[in-house]
């Protein structure tokens, strides 16, 4: 008998650089969820005026637009970390998180965390920690690309020093020096993976022969650099043709970050399972569709099984 094809869950993918092809290809290789982190847009923002019109995107425009393709969009919330070295704006983001962190799906505060390790990015980590703590969020966790282990390990002290959980924390970017330590710490670890650099995917099926599937998660965080939003399909094939266990990609692709960020109350399996596809819409008078015809038969047509 034919086994029913994959689902997945992308925890960390920045739709507001991809295109609705993206979409549509995210849809036929059977992804039904994403994540969306707040992140910086590839330059510094100059007032909070573009942080306020970017989180309502999140929460708005891109939860539509995801949507209309049959793909349920959650978001988190956050001052990146390159941000919070512009202590003036800062300020003033930090009065407009708690406006927007309890919005409906909105799944944890994030992406936080260290980018150089400084003074400024360790104050307004701390900050949102706090709210974290306040409002009984999730936190994503950006791991810094140089330094990674010291960061990592900084982070996570961080987190316990504010009195978090470890199962109410992320850690993203993950690579094999680090998730011996946020596995054994209790955290759970998520690893992005890209076409050309940072943790590919036959790493990946690598991590997860030695680790198992146990609090391990897979993502593309796809943004607007060379990156993949097929990233997660592509590597549960792998894995299948490496001959791991269906059940175990399914933890790692699927399952693990639904268990994570449904901490939040704002994210379970029903919201995607008894969905319908969608009907012709708008979202303040512009409509993605454009009039075309109904996506059911190109959306069903799933290629990754």
């Amino acid at each position: 008998m034919t086994e029913a094809p994959m689902k997945f869950i992308d925890p960390h993918l920045h739709m507001t650089s991809r295109t609705t092809d993206d979409l549509l290809r995210m849809r036929q290789a059977g992804i039904v969820a994403i994540i969306e982190p707040a992140f910086w847009l590839g330059q510094p923002r100059t007032n909070v005026g573009s942080f306020q019109d970017y989180f309502n995107s999140l929460i708005g425009w891109e939860r539509f637009r995801a949507s209309q393709f049959g793909i349920k969009h959650y978001c988190t919330i956050g001052l990146n970390s390159k941000e919070a070295n512009n202590e003036a704006l800062a300020e003033q983001v930090m009065e407009l998180l708690p406006l927007y962190v309890c919005k409906e799906g909105v799944v944890a505060i994030g992406e936080i965390g260290f980018d150089e390790q400084t003074t400024l990015e360790e104050k307004y980590f701390r900050k949102q920690l706090e709210l974290a703590k306040q409002v009984d969020m999730p936190v994503l966790i950006h791991t810094p690309h140089r330094d990674k282990q010291q960061g990592t390990s900084r982070s996570m002290d961080l987190c316990l020093e504010h009195g978090l959980a470890p199962h109410k924390v992320i850690i993203d970017h993950n690579n094999e020096e680090t998730v011996q330590e946020v596995l054994e710490r209790g955290f759970w670890a998520a690893f992005t993976i890209y076409p050309k650099t940072k943790m590919g995917n036959e790493r990946m099926v690598e991590i997860v022969k030695r680790y198992g599937s146990e609090r391990i998660i897979v993502d593309s965080s796809a943004d607007w650099g060379h990156s993949d939003p097929l990233a997660v399909p592509k590597t549960a094939q792998l894995m299948l043709e490496q001959g791991i266990a269906r059940q175990q990609i399914h933890e790692v692709c699927y399952q693990n970050a639904l268990l994570a960020y449904g901490q939040s109350g704002q994210m379970q399996e029903t919201d995607w399972l008894n969905a319908d596809l969608p009907t012709m819409a708008e979202f303040n008078g512009n409509s993605v569709l454009r009039g075309q015809a109904s996506l059911e038969a190109v959306c069903d047509d799933k290629i990754i099984r």
